[in-house]
């Protein structure tokens, strides 16, 4: 039980924060209430969703990677990397307002490709809107983050956990934010250029906007939810950062429990990557990416 703890605890570290930079050459910028979008590219659409406090930018070398076949339509969450925060619920508006930014600019079964936080959104936009999205990529994230250390807690428990999680960042000094932030960025990625860049990239982001998209992650259940999802998606995990609390086969098989009830679902993890897999080993996710978008039948 204790191992398992730590494995929660880590992870819940390991999505704390985050963000990036680096500038790719864009088409003029969209505006919805809850997302900013820049495109790039030309071909089929795909839409890069970053996780928690992260820029867009994040998205930089997969877009230098994939804007001469696809269209790449880039979000900023509100309240993340320097947008202007909105009210909460934040990950649901997130969601809808997605859905809805799809049907306007009729994208045609767009790729979707979500990491950490934008992972989960990208599993809920699926299960939600099955008929609106094409095949899914998700970078190291779960359906259900809050239960990795009880699979059977309840509806009510998960939103405790949560509750303390969000209420005691809310009541954190803006030292004690940052400090903590450092750390746990320092724990998902390998090169300390990159854990700087992500560091200016979360100062920058709304404290209050943090901590309820945390609270709304971790409290919201999607492994029953996922069964809706009818998109072929490719599910890139890593290992490594948390080798000290759970073995590699262990971390394997939280994934294979947590996405059981997506049928169509194909599972790898990284070998040597920390959370941001984008920064740590690029190679290998575009070669994983490739194949499956190569291969995958259009949903």
């Amino acid at each position: 039980m204790q191992k398992k703890i730590a494995f929660w605890a880590v992870i819940a570290v390991a999505i704390w924060a985050a963000c990036q930079s680096a500038h790719a050459e864009t088409a003029p910028t969209t505006k919805t209430s809850s997302f900013h979008v820049e495109v790039t590219g030309h071909g089929a659409p795909m839409i890069l969703v970053p996780g928690l406090n992260s820029a867009g930018e994040v998205w930089d070398t997969t877009v230098d990677h994939y804007k001469d076949h696809y269209e790449c339509h880039v979000l900023t969450l509100a309240g993340f990397a320097g947008q202007p925060p909105i009210g909460t619920p934040f990950l649901a508006a997130v969601r809808d307002d997605l859905a809805a930014y799809i049907r306007e600019k009729r994208l045609d079964h767009p790729v979707i490709v979500g990491h950490s936080l934008g992972g989960f959104l990208a599993l809920w936009l699926a299960a939600e809107h099955p008929e609106l999205v094409g095949k899914i990529v998700i970078v190291d994230s779960l359906p259900a983050l809050g239960a990795i250390m009880n699979p059977e807690i309840s509806p009510d428990d998960l939103a405790s956990n949560a509750r303390q999680m969000r209420d005691g960042m809310l009541k954190s000094s803006e030292a004690q934010r940052l400090q903590y932030q450092r750390a746990s960025i320092e724990g998902m990625i390998s090169a300390s250029a990159d854990v700087e860049r992500v560091v200016a990239w979360g100062k920058i982001s709304d404290p209050k906007t943090t901590a309820n998209a945390m609270f709304e992650l971790f409290s919201t259940d999607l492994r029953q939810e996922v069964s809706k999802i009818q998109a072929p998606t490719l599910v890139l995990g890593t290992w490594i950062a948390y080798e000290k609390y759970a073995t590699q086969a262990e971390i394997m098989q939280t994934f294979v429990s947590q996405y059981k009830n997506l049928k169509d679902a194909q599972i790898e993890l990284a070998p040597k990557s920390r959370h941001f897999i984008m920064y740590d080993q690029p190679d290998w996710m575009f070669l994983e990416m490739d194949h499956f978008l190569a291969s995958a039948k259009k949903a």
